[in-house]
């Protein structure tokens, strides 16, 4: 009887349900369901729509139940950063505000005034963001104080799921360090932190790994969608479960997670808090089995997200993959810095980006294809700069870059990247987070020993492009 493990995915921009099994050692996938996400303004905020989302969520497993593919486990992963806050009765407490929201501006000085910046990494290991859960909770206790009180639980979004799927409450390892509250030595929450910034210390409970079995879905839940399985923890933030997925076993390798971020750098074992790491704005991010993964975030393929639906709202509607392809038909040599806070969350992407190219003395991009092409140049030179820093920093040689997640798709970024760095990209698989996801259900149901032989079944089972540099 074939085994079926789902993967319920949920990015910033959409989410899917993804069906997995393994027939003579390779994995294959199946998309059953699609939905849109994106954040909407509640009363002045920008918020997530969880009712929505939890709708999508129960609306996929119907459709496991209708193709007759019911799932031995399921997981599910999203974006990091962003909580959900319960009250004594699980009622939500406050608007589920969204890390793009403004409420965390100058919120990293009242947080300075508890504890130093550098102190601050030296205890966590985590690169500054004006949207960390730890500027979302000081936003909070200066704006709600009284959600500290009325609040019993936190939990971050997948956490929410879960508990909704079960009715069991647990905070998930991977997605817990990056609230910037968690301690790389201990691997569990630093409550002296907490408490010296004044967060209720009831909020954060024992963290739990991927791979731990939460349980078996609620009889409310079991009766809506028409079966029953099991509910199993993968790496609940969206690149843990990625990094999982990079078809490699070898060491001193790069990896960039390309999606509505790019996460690049490097899988490590124990943890890099020094200044020359801080300086660079490195983050050492909780992955599976306690792994690190020291990277930084790159605003990513969101700024071409943001540019191809302008321009649909102006009458011109390209696909992803047409966008790379004019735009490697385009000769115009600006870039911009894609990690300039302009970019974060502008009214007008397409403006930032010719704005961005005036003040900085450029061409100014005009049409689609040279937008879009501006914006992989400036990634690509991201790339590049964040493997220079890698290198200073580990004082390691890097040879490789594999590319996993949607981004494996854009040849022209991919071999832009290449020609960069120098060195040859591996590009796939990419749907690498549900891979990752399902991975780990896979491991702890015994299809797969460990991640080693998990990792060594993803590059069996999936198509993997090479880019060769040549410049």
């Amino acid at each position: 009887m074939e085994q079926y493990f789902l993967a319920v995915d949920i990015g910033a921009s959409s989410g899917r349900h993804i069906l997995g099994r393994v027939e003579k050692g390779r994995m294959s996938l199946e998309e059953i369901y699609r939905f849109p996400n994106g954040m909407k303004a509640v009363r002045g905020q920008l918020c997530w729509d969880l009712e929505e989302l939890w709708g999508h969520v129960k609306a996929g497993m119907k459709k496991c139940k209708e193709l007759g593919k019911i799932p031995v486990s399921m997981g599910v992963d999203t974006w990091a950063v962003d909580y959900v806050l319960l009250d004594s009765q699980d009622k939500i407490v406050g608007n589920t505000v969204g890390y793009r929201d403004q409420r965390t501006r100058g919120m990293d000085r009242e947080v300075s005034q508890v504890i130093s910046p550098k102190e601050l990494y030296r205890r966590t290991g985590i690169q500054k963001q004006s949207f960390n859960t730890i500027y979302q909770f000081m936003a909070v206790k200066k704006n709600n104080p009284e959600y500290l009180t009325q609040a019993r639980t936190m939990m971050m979004i997948p956490d929410y799921f879960h508990f909704l799927l079960t009715g069991k409450k647990c905070q998930e390892y991977t997605n817990a360090t990056t609230t910037q509250l968690v301690s790389p030595v201990s691997n569990t929450w630093d409550y002296e932190l907490i408490e010296k910034l004044g967060y209720p210390r009831q909020w954060f409970g024992e963290l739990s790994m991927p791979g731990t079995l939460v349980g078996g879905l609620s009889k409310a839940v079991e009766e809506e969608v028409g079966f029953s399985c099991q509910v199993v923890l993968p790496g609940t933030h969206d690149t843990a479960s990625a990094v999982a997925a990079v078809p490699s076993n070898e060491e001193d390798i790069l990896y960039i997670s390309s999606g509505t971020w790019s996460l690049m750098g490097t899988e490590r074992r124990q943890a890099d808090c020094s200044r020359q790491s801080r300086v660079h704005n490195f983050t050492n991010e909780g992955g599976y089995e306690h792994r690190f993964r020291y990277l930084k975030n790159i605003m990513g393929l969101w700024m071409i997200q943001s540019v191809k639906k302008e321009l649909a709202e102006e009458g011109e509607d390209y696909s992803f993959g047409q966008l790379c392809q004019m735009a490697a038909g385009e000769e115009i040599k600006s870039l911009v810095d894609c990690n300039h806070e302009c970019f974060l969350a502008p009214r007008g992407m397409t403006e930032a980006v010719r704005k961005y190219c005036r003040e900085s003395g450029q061409q100014e991009p005009r049409t689609a294809a040279q937008l879009a092409a501006v914006i992989y140049r400036g990634l690509a030179v991201c790339y590049r700069k964040t493997k220079e820093e890698l290198e200073q920093v580990t004082g390691k040689t890097y040879r490789k870059l594999h590319i996993v997640g949607g981004g494996a798709n854009a040849d022209f970024l991919n071999q832009l990247t290449a020609d960069e760095t120098g060195c040859p990209v591996y590009a796939g698989p990419t749907e690498a987070t549900a891979i990752g996801n399902l991975a780990v259900q896979m491991i702890g149901a015994g299809v797969y020993g460990n991640l080693k032989e998990a990792r060594e079944g993803i590059f069996r089972s999936f198509d993997i492009k090479k880019y060769e540099p040549q410049v």
